[in-house]
């Protein structure tokens, strides 16, 4: 691709995270958008400030044959797949937004899709920006802990009925999928980016306060091995009242503690390495902010930086394809041990890996 050249952008979907994605392609010098899409009426979307072509579905969008170059998708979980898949097939790059698709599955064929036609998919992982994130990945990158030992992830949120609302598809089996692919996704994909792959997965799942609004657990204890050495536990729950409560990750090994904290991950609470002094790092961006809840970083604009950089060469995917499917992979591995409609059924279980 030109040096000079614009990178196009169509945004499929236009909720809080397409509108997220619009200002920060329009928020860069070598990025242009093109065109919006969404099922839901023009005039209810709030998305006359971009002042660009709107389509009603990507059926609409492809037969325009604008010229676009990618296109990012912000639908809801279980549409990501084939929506993927269309795109590529139609010649575009993707960024899709956490998770690639609702199984390892779905996700080779969008993987497949894209190495048929040569092109890139990106997974959106924003958290990996996050500077505690970037030090700690250093830090295992260069054994300053030495051998690892332990690794605690804990992920307490609120999501309640400001989140879950009737009739929309958060919370629904086909469309959400679980906690761990909406809210948690992007505390596994920092674990498994910094310690790799797991094994011998035990997990204990409960519903405490969402039985009447989703489909699916509120509420998990899970244990593991790291294939590549040391144990570790995810401990998460949206059954928290009121506010967020914390994403941390503890890490214990040969030379040394860590721990990063904070409501989204972004502080590092505990550093006590041998050796080593904590250098100052820079401050972390805020959540994003949803009104009534909030999520994870505020740092889309460093994707829309990274798809521009790699499609013009200058270096490759923060997150791609592979890593996204490896968090699909890992989830689909907990979820199992639920068995069918197990936490409606019998909510206090306990299963192991077969």
């Amino acid at each position: 691709m030109d040096e000079g050249e614009k990178i196009k952008f169509a945004v499929i979907g236009c909720g809080h995270i397409g509108k997220r994605h619009a200002e920060m392609i329009l928020g860069n010098k070598e990025a242009e958008l093109v065109a919006l899409c969404d099922s839901g009426e023009e005039s209810a979307l709030g998305i006359e400030k971009y002042n660009v072509g709107f389509y009603s579905s990507m059926e609409d969008l492809f037969a325009a044959n604008l010229e676009i170059d990618v296109v990012n998708i912000c639908t809801p979980n279980g549409l990501h797949s084939s929506q993927a898949a269309a795109a590529l097939d139609k010649g575009m790059h993707v960024v899709v937004e956490k998770p690639i698709g609702l199984s390892k599955a779905k996700c080779e064929k969008v993987i497949d899709k894209a190495l048929t036609n040569n092109k890139q998919v990106f997974a959106v992982m924003q958290n990996r920006y996050s500077p505690p994130s970037v030090w700690i990945k250093e830090l295992i990158e260069n054994k300053v802990l030495g051998n690892i030992f332990m690794v605690q992830l804990n992920c307490y949120w609120n999501r309640d009925s400001r989140y879950y609302k009737a009739g929309g598809w958060k919370g629904t089996h086909d469309l959400d999928g679980g906690t761990l692919y909406t809210q948690f996704s992007h505390f596994i994909d920092i674990m498994y980016w910094l310690f790799g792959d797991i094994e011998n997965i035990q997990g204990k799942f409960n519903d405490f306060t969402h039985k009447d609004s989703t489909d699916f657990e509120d509420s998990g204890f899970v244990s593991f091995d790291f294939i590549d050495g040391g144990m570790g536990s995810l401990n998460y729950s949206t059954a928290i009242v009121n506010q967020n409560l914390e994403s941390s990750i503890t890490i214990i090994g040969e030379k040394g503690s860590v721990k990063i904290g904070g409501q989204y991950m972004n502080e590092v609470e505990i550093c006590n390495i041998d050796g080593y002094e904590m250098p100052e790092l820079p401050e972390a961006n805020p959540p994003n902010d949803y009104g009534p809840y909030k999520g994870s970083a505020a740092n889309h604009h460093y994707i829309i930086e990274n798809v521009i950089d790699t499609l013009k060469g200058r270096t490759k995917a923060t997150t791609n394809a592979l890593e996204g499917l490896k968090v699909v992979d890992i989830i689909e591995r907990i979820y199992s041990l639920r068995g069918s409609d197990l936490l409606k059924q019998n909510t206090n279980q306990e299963i192991k890996e077969v």
